[in-house]
């Protein structure tokens, strides 16, 4: 029996395999860290993507729900004495219903005012992480953590937290893309052509911008949970607005309405910071604020000349200039 592959299917094959035998090629623990971070930043920018790209909304704050799934993780496994794997549900399903809580009000908002109400959450839920001091540490941050168990294996190593990640990771894009390709995703990206129009037909656009929302808070809440399982630390500093910009480079770099591109988005910006802080930052001693005017710009910059993202932008203007070579 013939096997007929198709390119989309053989490049998702491939990428499998690459991840999958990423542990085998790279030695070096701090590597394997890097591409456990790229895993998580790929899952938070998967949710905004559902959020900005297909839904059409205005989200500067989504470092917030990242922090929140941390957080909760921490104070439910930490605290509370809650296992470790059932603190990680209840993290993100906390963090979607907080989120949808949160939408209500938010999504009463248009344009400029709902993309400032939520950079206000981020600002706001950084402020209470700080002076909380007796239950989320401070400035200091919240320490002993413990890893992620479930049957009596613990992933306390490197290896073993990246593969959770990334098998959590394609999971949520294999989530998001049902999502996109069902009628859910048609009325999603009816609204972000013309809310009006799409209330017309029939769509309830305030509803599937707040289940959107929270499920775009949801995905972001295992994120954190797992961030805080892999560490065992977290600080207010790892969820700041700094890390709100950086996702929404991500997403801008990806494709704003493109789940694979999720994945070269999250590598390029981590990849990038990385680089600005060990060879940039500390050379003209500034550390978050090159960073803030580095990524502000690159977004500045992709928002203008190609606003449908580095990726898929950068495939529609190669198809063009393809197009116009076949017709000369």
């Amino acid at each position: 029996m013939k096997l007929n592959f198709s390119p989309e299917r053989m490049a998702v094959i491939i990428f499998v395999i690459v991840i999958a035998a990423a542990p085998f090629v790279i030695q070096n623990n701090y590597q394997i860290f890097m591409l456990t971070l790229i895993g998580l930043y790929t899952m938070l920018t998967v949710g905004l993507s559902l959020v900005m790209g297909y839904a059409g909304q205005a989200s500067l704050g989504h470092a917030t729900f990242y922090g929140l799934g941390a957080y909760l993780t921490a104070l439910l496994s930490a605290r509370l004495g809650v296992p470790s794997w059932a603190a990680l549900i209840a993290a993100g399903v906390l963090s979607a219903l907080i989120g949808y809580v949160l939408g209500v009000p938010i999504f009463r908002l248009r344009g400029h005012y709902l993309a400032m109400a939520t950079l206000g959450l981020n600002v706001i839920f950084v402020l209470i992480m700080k002076n909380e001091v007796a239950v989320t540490g401070g400035p200091s941050g919240f320490t002993e953590i413990p890893p992620l168990s479930l049957g009596g294996f613990v992933f306390d190593s490197d290896v073993k937290i990246y593969a959770l990640v990334w098998v959590a990771t394609l999971a949520v894009m294999a989530h998001a893309l049902n999502i996109v390709n069902s009628r859910v995703g048609r009325a999603l990206r009816a609204i972000h052509t013309s809310e009006v129009a799409a209330e017309s037909l029939g769509v309830d656009a305030n509803a599937f911008k707040l289940k959107v929302f929270a499920l775009g808070a949801g995905y972001a809440g295992i994120a954190g949970g797992l961030y805080a399982q892999a560490i065992h630390f977290i600080s207010p500093s790892s969820f700041d607005i700094l890390v709100s910009i950086e996702l929404v480079t991500m997403a801008a770099i990806g494709g704003l309405a493109s789940i694979w591109g999720s994945i070269f988005g999250a590598a390029t910006v981590v990849l990038l910071a990385q680089f600005i802080r060990d060879k940039l930052a500390e050379g003209l001693g500034l550390t978050g604020e090159l960073e803030i005017i580095v990524f502000g710009f690159l977004l500045a910059v992709i928002m203008v000349l190609l606003p449908e993202g580095l990726t898929t932008g950068g495939l529609k203007l190669f198809r063009e200039w393809r197009a116009r070579g076949r017709m000369n």
